[in-house]
Formats: C-alpha cells, sequence, structure tokens
C-alpha cells in the first residue's frame, strides 16, 4: 500500500480530495491542481461547489483566472457530495473548528467530516488533517473511525497532522511558499504527507507525531494572542500617560534584535488568532494545568471592543452630545485589512452595541457588501462626502488599503483611528488615536 500510493504521488497520478473550500482549503486545492494532480473539492455549501464547476473564486488570494483555467482543464471540480471519497487517494480535512459560547472546542465539523470519510473509504488511502484543533485530536478522534472495521493505520490507510498556516490577505507569503509541518501517526504517514505536500509546496518539515504538528499551530497563534494582548495594554497605559504608543512601537523596532512589532487595535478577528489559544487552553486543564497567560491575553483582547464602546462615549460626551442618537460611520467591518473576512471581527461586537444604543449607526468597506447582526442585514454605504460631514465621528476600525483617508480628514468633524491609519496626518486636529 505505501510503495503504490508513493508511486502514484510521485508520478501526480493520486487523486486528491479536499474536504472544505474556505480560505485555506480553496488555496490548497488550487495549488495541488497547478502541480498536475486532478483535485475534488468538498463543500456542503452549494453556492461555493457552484461558484467553483463556474470558475468563480470567492476567496481575495485566490484569482478567477486560475480557478477557471483549472476546471477547464478537467484538473479541478468541486461537489457537495462524499461519494467520491471513494475516489480518492488522499484526503485532507479544512474543515473550520469554532468555539461553543462556554469557550470550549466544537469539532463537529472534523467529526462530519471523518465520519464521510469512514462511510466512504478504501485502502491505501493517505488522509490529512489540516483544522486547527487541540492535541491529541487526530488520534484520539479520527483514527479510532478509521480503525473501527479492523483496518490498520500504516497498513491499511496513512493518517497525519499538518496544521494550516494560511495569512488571508499577506501578498508575499502564500500558500506555496508558507512553510508546511507535518506529523504523522507511523513513520510511513509522516513520509507519505510529506511527499504529497512537497509536490506542490516549497518546503515541508516533518515532525515526530501528529500531536506535536498539532501543538505547532497553537504555539504560533498564542504567541501572537500573547503579545498583542501586552502593546494593547501597553496602549491604554500610554493612554492614560499621555505617551504615543505608536511612536513608541516604530521607535523600538528599529533594534535589529530581541524585538518584534506587534500593534493594538479595537479587538482581534478571524478564525484563529482568538480561538486557537482557548483550543490550548481547555487541553491544558484537562491535564490539571492552569495557562494563565493565554487566559489572561484572552482576557485582555476581548475586553478591547469594549474600550473602545466607552471611547466613543467619552468623545461624544466630551463634544456634549450623546450616544443615543448620533450619526457614527465606522470604516472598515472586516477583522483584517484587506481581505473581505467577517469572521470574529471586532467591528460587529462594536456596531451591535452602538445599534442598541440607539446611535444612528452606517458602515464603510469597500470588500463588504452587507453582513448581519443579530440576524438582521446591515447594508454598507458608499464613502462619500455627505456620508462624511453629516457624522458627529468617524470611526475607524480596519485599516483597509482602497479607503479615501484625505476624503475622511478633509470632511470629518471628529475621527475615532483605532488603527492608527491616519499617521500621515500628523498636523489635523480632528484626529484622536487609540
Amino acid at each position: 500500500m505505501f510503495n503504490k500510493l508513493k508511486a502514484k504521488i510521485e508520478n501526480k497520478k493520486a487523486n486528491i480530495g479536499i474536504i472544505g473550500q474556505g480560505y485555506v482549503g480553496l488555496p490548497l486545492a488550487v495549488e495541488f491542481a497547478k502541480a498536475g494532480f486532478k483535485v475534488t473539492g468538498f463543500d456542503t455549501n452549494e453556492k461555493r461547489v457552484s461558484d467553483i464547476n463556474k470558475g468563480i473564486s470567492y476567496i481575495l488570494d485566490v484569482p478567477a483566472k486560475d480557478v477557471k483555467d483549472l476546471v477547464n482543464s478537467s484538473r479541478f471540480k468541486a461537489t457537495t457530495g462524499t461519494e467520491l471519497l471513494n475516489k480518492m487517494d488522499a484526503i485532507i480535512i479544512c474543515v473550520p473548528t469554532p468555539l461553543r459560547k462556554t469557550k470550549e472546542p466544537d469539532i463537529s465539523y472534523i467529526l462530519s467530516a471523518s465520519d464521510a470519510i469512514a462511510a466512504n473509504k478504501r485502502k491505501g488511502q493517505l488522509i490529512i488533517l489540516e483544522s486547527t484543533t487541540y492535541p491529541g485530536t487526530t488520534e484520539e478522534i479520527i483514527l479510532p473511525k478509521l480503525e473501527s472495521d479492523g483496518s490498520k493505520v500504516g497498513k491499511d490507510f496513512f493518517l497525519a497532522f499538518s496544521p494550516e498556516r494560511v495569512d488571508p490577505g499577506n501578498p508575499k507569503y502564500k500558500t506555496k511558499n508558507i512553510t508546511k509541518i507535518v506529523g504523522g501517526v507511523t513513520p510511513n504517514c509522516t513520509k507519505l504527507a510529506r511527499l504529497l505536500y512537497f509536490q506542490a509546496i516549497k518546503e515541508v518539515i516533518p515532525v515526530s507525531s501528529t500531536r506535536s504538528a498539532e501543538m505547532v499551530k497553537l504555539l504560533e497563534n498564542t504567541f501572537r494572542s500573547v503579545n498583542i494582548a501586552m502593546v494593547n495594554e501597553l496602549a491604554l497605559m500610554c493612554h492614560k500617560m499621555g505617551i504615543d504608543v505608536w511612536e513608541i512601537i516604530n521607535a523600538a523596532k528599529t533594534k535589529p534584535f530581541g524585538f518584534m512589532p506587534f500593534y493594538p487595535g479595537p479587538g482581534i478577528g478571524g478564525h484563529c488568532i482568538p480561538l486557537d489559544p482557548l483550543y490550548l487552553s481547555w487541553k491544558a486543564r484537562q491535564h490539571g494545568f492552569e495557562v494563565r497567560f493565554i487566559e489572561l491575553a484572552d482576557e485582555i483582547n476581548s475586553s478591547m471592543p469594549h474600550y473602545v464602546m466607552d471611547k466613543i462615549s467619552s468623545i461624544l460626551n466630551s463634544k456634549r452630545k450623546s450616544l443615543k442618537g448620533s450619526n457614527i460611520l465606522i470604516i472598515g467591518v472586516t477583522y483584517k485589512k484587506d481581505i473581505n473576512d467577517i469572521r470574529e471581527s471586532p467591528a460587529l461586537e462594536i456596531v451591535s452595541h452602538l445599534i442598541k444604543k440607539d446611535a444612528n449607526v452606517y458602515c464603510h468597506d469597500p470588500l463588504a457588501a452587507n453582513f448581519r447582526i443579530d440576524g438582521k442585514k446591515i447594508n454598507t454605504v458608499k464613502l462619500t462626502k455627505e456620508n462624511i460631514s453629516i457624522s458627529d465621528l468617524v470611526v475607524i476600525i480596519t485599516d483597509h488599503s482602497d479607503v479615501d483617508y484625505k476624503l475622511i480628514v478633509d470632511n470629518a468633524r471628529l475621527i475615532f483611528d483605532t488603527r492608527n491609519a491616519l499617521k500621515d496626518f500628523k498636523s489635523s486636529k480632528n484626529i484622536i488615536k487609540l
């Protein structure tokens, strides 16, 4: 089984199935198809499947031309059905891993994908989990399902974990040139997983086990979460002391060693940094260990939207205006600059709060035509001189590149800049920083 699958991968004759066609799965599918493999994307979202098969890309980092060319060449297709999993030589799971309201891991999507594979599997397949999760998931959850019929890992099938490391909107690092980490249940599992990724990705590094590979991703994002929390706390302290935190960070980063710049903001968002450290925290508690840094970082980062809300009220009060009835223009609702992903965006919590306080809220985002707050659809507005000038306060939540900041500065009465987007307008008197 090992030699047969190895030969298929080396000759690019292996059929690759990728479950989940979101921000991780679609770019990965495109890279494997570009490398010469036949790739099938599996997704429960019928619109995504339809778009792929029409050659349409809904991910900004994936050019529509690439999808169209690959679909037309019959190297890439998508389906909502799971029966084709039986035809795949390698299956990669790229599904979401959210948190429950209790901040416990929700691996229901991983369970569903595993059940679909188990129901349609055959001998000689390589299965790889990419979804971020707690250490032990691959061997404790997926492996028993695949061995339930008497099959043996490393002999009848191969199982590995490789953490996704995409950075949506990053112009330099894409799926192809981000180093891959792989860890298999057995040495042969690791070898096959490494070989597969090496066909489409420049560098692939093996680690000793699936648990180690699972921990790598959690370390990466916990590192970011803790450092963002530290600089957020520093920003609040600098505000109390009358010091410009942005100036401090820019000066500190001139040191060529021993310092890495992180930046404060209105809160953290996306599917990784707000969630991944809490997966690690949950697993640590199961082993009787309290991760105090992680818990404190989550507390600080989660408090930033509330700080922004309080600051908005304070700014309006200083101008003898109440929050109720004030016109507030929010700039940017996605969680990160220059991407169209709204998941976990701090803007959602801030906008929801302002609406509940009876403020008149308008949102502009060049990458999001609409979004939902408490089940209600909210359409974004165009950035016009009129929309700016009628606003009592303009709040910059996400600093997209494609925003006319000069138009804002020239026409706004007051601006609350939570991202230092207006750093080039130092002489303006109507700008208040985080």
